[in-house]
């Protein structure tokens, strides 16, 4: 069995949203002067990070993290390789990939190319996802979508569009569940077990989490005859 970590490392040195404090980290108590412990404290965002959002991060009245159902990030999943695509992930560059009936879909985009995720400053011009796209893997079936930077929207999106954030209402509002800010550089395109579990925080709109790939592991097949390595 391999395991791959796929998740960011969390420090005050790591990559964060511009306008967004990166984790800050201090000890309550240290071995070294002399406490019996050593004790932490962490400050932090729900969207630090290798982080899920929960509907309520865009949709009014939406569920927060703490609802989230873990078989939408715990299950078989396909890593697709989009290292090609120059700009934003377009409908075509998903009909091109053969994207039908994945449930959990990670899309490793040239942002891994180019290891942003594991530098330290914001870039502006990452691939993300286009709202046709979007809308696509909406009609696709996919119920979980991965992405190999902080956000799954265009940059210019986000920050200065008309239609602001439609990616997001887009996808959340159809109830897709959205994994931010994996670290795909080192995975190889194709199948695998997603294991990712963001925290249990109460009402929040989202939580970091350890997210990793397992392969190399026989699931058992059920009595109905359907492999629950399968179809997740």
């Amino acid at each position: 069995m391999e395991i791959i970590d796929i998740t960011a490392p969390l420090s005050p040195e790591m990559l964060s949203w511009p306008g967004q404090e990166p984790p800050s980290h201090e000890f309550l108590s240290h071995q070294k002067e002399g406490d019996p412990n050593t004790v932490s404290w962490w400050q932090t965002g729900g969207h630090t990070g290798t982080h899920v959002d929960a509907p309520l991060h865009f949709i009014p009245g939406g569920a927060g993290i703490e609802a989230l159902d873990l078989h939408r990030t715990v299950g078989p999943c396909r890593v697709v390789d989009l290292g090609h695509v120059e700009g934003h992930v377009g409908r075509a560059d998903l009909e091109d990939a053969g994207i039908s009936g994945e449930r959990r879909l990670l899309l490793k985009t040239r942002n891994s190319g180019q290891d942003l995720m594991r530098r330290g400053q914001f870039e502006e011009g990452y691939a993300a996802v286009s709202s046709e796209a979007a809308e696509y893997l909406i009609g696709a079936g996919v119920e979980t979508l991965g992405v190999d930077y902080l956000s799954v929207e265009p940059f210019e999106d986000a920050e200065f569009g008309e239609g602001r954030f439609r990616t997001h209402h887009a996808l959340l509002g159809a109830g897709v569940t959205l994994l931010e800010g994996l670290v795909l550089t080192d995975v190889e395109p194709g199948d695998y077990f997603l294991a990712c579990l963001p925290l249990k925080l109460a009402g929040s709109d989202g939580s970091p989490a350890r997210a990793v790939l397992i392969r190399g592991v026989e699931y058992p097949r059920r009595p109905d005859g359907f492999g629950t390595g399968a179809e997740g």
